[in-house]
């Protein structure tokens, strides 16, 4: 009988070596983020791959799982450890090696397999650890998934299998390299900077963009996990800086940059500016109504408004759903309601057909930006930003908060806001004219400015975003109202960055 796990152990001790290791709290809402050595250990790794296999059995899922893994130095052996857990429950484990999370997606469907689970820490910085999981191609697990998942683990409830069987999947990058790269060339020869960040993507972005057509300006794409300039986040200044400068130095028509595990992707325009990627879905939202009249699409709540009152996608007849912000939240809205496609301001975007298969791919993203440049020959990245109405928009904010202690705080901040609404009461000088609540707070006065505050799925952190479709000054106003209510709770700390 596998041990039931312990919440903590000390590293460099004989328990430590001889049982589980596995923290509460790296159950998220929809995948598992732990600190490896600290907070989960290989044994914990093995109690989680053996819960995994337990819950697809209960499922009544066929128990065969895709397993891939980012590069990071630990990464290999994590999945192991995990894949052995699986072989316990009886699982058949398709192994896909060295791979980028929207890989591992793509596997389950080429290789007919319906399981996932895919050992990234995504964009987080080194030493951290997770799984992306999911037992119904294209979506992901959800709260329900993961606190079954949960109770199975961290109560020993493990249901020991045979017919265990392992299959590495020789030389699986090509098949998805080739997936992506059999179509038409670009018309127009465009110069792409492709950052990476020393991140997985290195191995595969550049050459999916060079056989597409484009001149590729490679920006860090060597891998190396010790990330030695900056962590491979697309949402991170200090990569947003590096891709504005190779941009402004090799007069490229844009960057595109990818974070750690591929499936999210930034982009900086030709005169060296970030655009956040809600408006760059935007500007995809426009080229796609335009030969898909009356497009459904769906925005995460951090998400500007003008996918609301943008008037070529009115013109077009689109409409779009603001829902909850989170991979699998958005993944499943796009497929329960048929969306053409969905966005979300981190930089995950799904595409349903003919674009993709609904699941987040960084890579399709690239794609779909470099193609609607070419329908536009004569539009520059920065052009088709300046067509859209003006907004000034926040970075995403990320003030440290414990896991144990965010979501009281947002609940908190959630009250505060409904009992002033409630009393009439006035934020950044303006009564509210609306208050969203389905994920953390969205608070819009009569202007349109809006700021929002949550708590992070993956990361001990709130989500703080502002925008106003005013001025500068206003989106500041913003702000600091929403921060005067946050710094009432000695639990947050410092921000990540300021505007």
């Amino acid at each position: 009988m596998f041990p039931k796990p312990k919440p903590l152990l000390r590293p460099n001790t004989y328990a430590y070596e001889s049982e589980p290791m596995v923290k509460a709290t790296g159950f998220r809402e929809y995948d598992a983020r732990w600190l490896y050595g600290s907070e989960i250990n290989l044994m914990g790794v093995e109690a989680l791959g053996l819960g995994l296999g337990t819950l697809i059995h209960e499922l009544g899922v066929e128990p065969h799982v895709v397993v891939g893994h980012d590069f990071r130095s630990y990464s290999a052996s994590i999945k192991m450890a995990l894949v052995n857990g699986l072989l316990a429950a009886g699982c058949k484990v398709h192994d896909i090696g060295l791979a980028l999370t929207p890989m591992a997606y793509f596997a389950q469907f080429d290789l007919a397999v319906p399981c996932v689970a895919m050992v990234t820490a995504s964009h987080n910085d080194n030493g951290w650890t997770g799984v992306k999981m999911g037992t119904r191609r294209p979506l992901t697990f959800g709260p329900d998934e993961m606190l079954r998942l949960k109770d199975i683990v961290l109560n020993g409830r493990f249901e020991t299998k045979d017919g265990g069987a392992y299959t590495f999947v020789d030389n699986f990058p090509a098949r998805y390299i080739a997936d992506l790269t059999n179509r038409p060339k670009l018309k127009r020869r465009l110069k792409v900077v492709c950052a990476c960040g020393n991140g997985t993507a290195g191995a595969f972005a550049p050459q999916v963009l060079e056989a597409i057509g484009c001149e590729v300006v490679p920006l860090d794409c060597e891998l190396d996990h010790t990330f030695p300039k900056y962590n491979p986040n697309t949402e991170d200044l200090k990569m947003l800086h590096a891709m504005r400068d190779a941009v402004l130095a090799s007069k490229a028509d844009l960057a595109l940059g990818f974070d750690g595990d591929g499936d999210r992707c930034g982009v900086v325009d030709n005169t060296g500016e970030e655009i956040f990627a809600d408006k760059v879905g935007v500007m995809l939202a426009r080229d796609i109504s335009a030969r898909s009249k009356n497009a459904l699409f769906v925005a995460d709540v951090k998400s500007t408004g003008l996918f609301a009152t943008d008037p070529v996608l009115i013109a077009n007849g689109a409409r779009t759903d603001y829902w909850k912000t989170g991979h699998s939240y958005m993944k499943r809205r796009v497929h329960e309601i048929g969306a053409v496609a969905g966005f979300e301001k981190s930089g995950h975007f799904f595409f349903n057909e003919p674009f993709g298969r609904g699941y987040d791919d960084g890579l399709i993203f690239a794609l779909a930006v470099c193609d609607m440049l070419d329908r536009n020959p004569q539009k520059s990245m920065a052009g088709l930003k300046e067509a859209l109405p003006k907004t000034w928009s926040s970075p995403t904010m990320s003030p440290y908060c414990a896991d144990e202690e965010k979501y009281g705080v947002v609940d908190a901040v959630v009250k505060h806001f409904e009992a002033e609404r409630k009393n009439g009461g006035k934020v950044a000088g303006q009564p509210i004219r609306d208050l969203v609540t389905v994920n953390g707070v969205r608070v819009t006065v009569a202007d349109g400015t809006w700021g929002l505050v949550r708590a992070s799925s993956n990361k001990p952190e709130l989500v703080v975003v502002v925008e106003s479709p005013v001025s500068e000054a206003r989106m500041r106003e913003m702000f600091a109202a929403l921060d005067a209510v946050i710094r009432t709770h000695q639990e947050v700390g410092a921000y990540n960055q300021k505007i």
